[in-house]
């Protein structure tokens, strides 16, 4: 029995939540079930648009889907959705340059299926924090090359560039992750309103020291905003084994 609980929070800097999320703990077409979080980009209104549209579009995709295959259902859709917000950025020139990051999940029997575009994260939780999804941003490229430390990283001033997001160009890349789940396994979706804000242990503190859904969810997003809340902040956390 997959238990969820969700929620959003503007944070202290910005006017408008241009964050959102989908979650289902039903099937979703020939999905088990379906997690996204995506985090939008653009002027004026354009990101809240470009993150609620792609996630919507995504998942009427993935409501019509004939595929049994999760990761080619969740693929086809992304791909799909990819196409259709940059149609609608080309016809709507107040729309012109919005994208968005995007983190799909779902779980199938004891299995987690993730697919990631841009710098929005999944996690295991368990007696150790993990990050499953990789940063699609210019600050990691210079981790992974060496360039930089994490701890550079966490207050580099390009740490907002990111490298990849939907709606950006047709021939979209996406990254796949797939992992046996066991008892304890808590799955926490964010977007960098969170990890920018929250270092990754005080993270797997916070949720350690929080009994249910509703409190580590809560808590989370305090912390964010107690160490500034410089951005939007959506956090979506599953107990696979509740």
């Amino acid at each position: 029995m997959i238990k969820t609980f969700s929620a959003k929070d503007v944070g202290r800097k910005r006017q408008i939540n241009q964050d959102y999320f989908y979650t289902s703990e039903n099937p979703v077409g020939n999905l088990p079930n379906l997690f996204v979080v995506a985090d939008g980009m653009g002027g004026h209104n354009a990101g809240d648009y470009a993150s609620s549209f792609t996630t919507e579009y995504l998942v009427r995709e993935i409501e019509k889907s004939g595929s049994s295959e999760p990761i080619r259902i969740i693929r086809k859709a992304i791909e799909a959705a990819n196409d259709a917000l940059i149609r609608e950025s080309e016809n709507r020139p107040e729309l012109m340059g919005m994208g968005t990051t995007l983190v799909v999940s779902t779980i199938v029997e004891d299995y987690l299926y993730v697919a990631n575009v841009g710098d929005s994260r999944l996690y295991l939780v368990n007696d150790d924090i993990v990050q499953i999804t990789k940063d699609h941003s210019l600050v990691e490229e210079m981790v992974m090359a060496g360039k930089i430390d994490r701890n550079e990283a966490r207050s580099h001033p390009d740490k907002n560039i990111i490298t990849r997001a939907i709606g950006a160009v047709h021939d979209i890349k996406v990254d796949f992750f797939d992992m046996k789940l066991k008892e304890g396994d808590t799955i926490l979706m964010c977007t960098d309103g969170l990890s920018n804000m929250v270092e990754d242990q005080d993270i797997r503190m916070i949720m350690e020291g929080e009994r249910d859904l509703a409190g580590k969810t809560e808590a989370l997003i305090k912390a964010a905003n107690e160490n500034g809340g410089k951005d939007n902040i959506a956090v979506v956390i599953i107990e696979p084994f509740a």
